[in-house]
């Protein structure tokens, strides 16, 4: 038997039974190599130099052993019992209808089975093909000044300054929270009836809170000035901020990633003009199409993903593939302008379309900052209306779904359950031979047992002729003789002639 050694410690070579063994000298263990001899054999006395060794922690070799080997789990899978049917005969022997019942349940299982993972098929295939949404972000534009000139505040001159605001906001779709809500019907009711009101409001308006905020859209956001009142160079510099990178094992994004509203301050006493860059932030991301693309598409922005589709619906429409390689595309005017051949391998496509789109333009928003007295006895905010992609509120409630911790451990525990069964049906099968066994005994002890020896006999006459290869000899059919015996076979006179040529078989001189 192979001795047992620590896992992670590759076996020493096989000493060969006529080398002798060398036992180890002190301080030398047995897993570590012989000392090297000394390079000159003349030189007498000379001390072999040990090889440096690496401490092995106890701890970890006992762990080392204690971890379980990768084909252990594989071997217990392979041994682990899986048919779930119940054998047959058993009804014969089993009072009452419970046979009956197991396989009505068995097939119920079956059904629900299948639909349920027909139904998850449906909902994944679903949930790839859902498009974006589109709804409308608004954004207010204001500012405000402080240490004018005009304001009176006996402030030394050039120091007034002013603060720009920039919010935005998601409008519901039957609702623009700009327009303040018809006062009319407050004096209706009592006290009561006016609490229960606002109280429904108030968990209204908290289910209507939009999910994703104003930095949610957008990579970045610049301001840049047209002509810089401030000779300070600080002053002078755009205003950007750029969304933080979110690690991939983060649970939360950074505080500075999520917020409504943005603002900056400057020093100026005049009218200034500025423009607000925003950067699209978009999963997948589209891309603004060239004029031959778009012409083919009929779109002018598109993601990578609805582009080739796009033109798979257009080659299949047009009736443009081969007839016996159908990934082969003949090319008209229009996907030749794009293209520039006469045919297109489609595996190509997504490759070839590079050239035909560019990054999206960012949104600009011109905005003059007011500090002058007439324009803040009534201030009014500037206001832009953008359309920004959202997500499917029906995807994520079916990612949800498909994502739900609770299906994972409901899986297990049927896995644990149908191990079980699976246990049981296998006892149900022995039971039923040893059944059937005891029953044939019971019947006719002679003549069963007569027909189990034969039975056996049989059965340790093909485990000897399979072990032996051409069999002991023992059989019938190995002893009948002639030319159309066993013994005549080619396989039997290249066995004899193997047997004679071997040294041990020769003849003693």
């Amino acid at each position: 038997m192979q001795p047992n050694y620590a896992r992670g410690y590759p076996p020493t070579a096989q000493r060969s039974p006529a080398t002798p063994r060398r036992a180890p000298g002190p301080g030398l263990s047995p897993f570590q190599p012989p000392r090297p001899r000394p390079s000159n054999p003349k030189v007498a006395g000379a001390m072999p130099v040990p090889m440096p060794q690496h401490a092995v922690n106890p701890q970890y070799m006992a762990a080392q052993r204690a971890m379980p080997h990768p084909n252990d789990a594989t071997l217990r899978r392979s041994r682990k019992p899986t048919d779930k049917n119940i054998p047959d005969g058993v009804e014969e022997v089993i009072i009452g209808e419970g046979v009956d019942q197991y396989k009505n349940l068995r097939d119920l299982e079956k059904r629900l089975d299948a639909a349920i993972v027909r139904k998850r098929l449906d909902i994944q295939d679903s949930i790839s093909k859902t498009v974006k949404k589109y709804r409308t972000l608004r954004i207010w534009i204001t500012n405000t000044v402080e240490n004018q000139p005009w304001q009176g505040t006996g402030s030394n001159p050039g120091s007034g300054r002013y603060k720009v605001r920039i919010e935005g906001r998601l409008l519901d779709d039957n609702n623009d929270p700009t327009v303040p809500d018809d006062d009319e019907e407050g004096d209706k009711g009592d006290a009561m009836d006016q609490d229960k009101d606002e109280a429904d409001d108030s968990k209204k308006s908290e289910s209507k809170k939009p999910s994703q905020r104003f930095s949610h859209f957008f990579k970045t956001i610049t301001v840049d000035f047209d002509k810089p009142a401030s000779t300070v160079p600080d002053e002078a510099k755009p205003v950007s901020w750029t969304k933080p990178q979110v690690p991939p094992n983060a649970t939360s994004a950074p505080p500075n990633a999520e917020f409504d509203s943005i603002q900056f301050t400057r020093s100026s006493q005049e009218n200034q003009n500025v423009t607000i860059s925003l950067v699209r932030d978009e999963t997948p991301e589209r891309y603004k199409l060239s004029k031959e693309l778009a012409e083919v598409l009929d779109v002018e922005e598109e993601t990578r993903s609805g582009i080739v589709l796009g033109i798979w619906d257009y080659i299949r429409a047009m009736e443009l593939q081969e007839d016996e390689e159908k990934r082969q595309v003949r090319c008209d005017h229009r996907l030749r302008s794009i293209f520039g051949r006469e045919q297109m391998f489609f595996p190509q496509i997504p490759e070839s379309i590079a050239p035909h789109t560019s990054p999206m333009d960012p949104i600009k928003l011109p905005y003059t900052v007011r500090v002058d007295e007439e324009f803040h006895k009534e201030p009014t905010p500037t206001i832009y209306d953008i359309q920004v992609a959202v997500e499917d509120p029906l995807r994520q409630k079916m990612m949800a779904l498909t994502q739900n911790p609770q299906y994972t451990a409901g899986m297990r525990q049927i896995a644990s359950l149908d191990d079980q069964v699976a246990l049981i049906i296998q006892a149900l099968t022995h039971s039923r031979a040893r059944h059937s066994f005891y029953t044939a005994l019971s019947k006719d002890p002679a003549t069963f047992l007569r027909r189990w020896v034969n039975s056996q006999r049989r059965d340790l006459e093909t485990i000897l002729g399979d072990a032996n290869g051409v069999g002991d000899g023992s059989g019938p059919e190995f002893r009948r003789g002639g030319s159309e015996s066993a013994w005549e076979t080619p396989v039997a006179k290249e066995a004899v002639r193997y047997m004679l040529a071997k040294p041990e078989a020769a003849a003693p001189r």
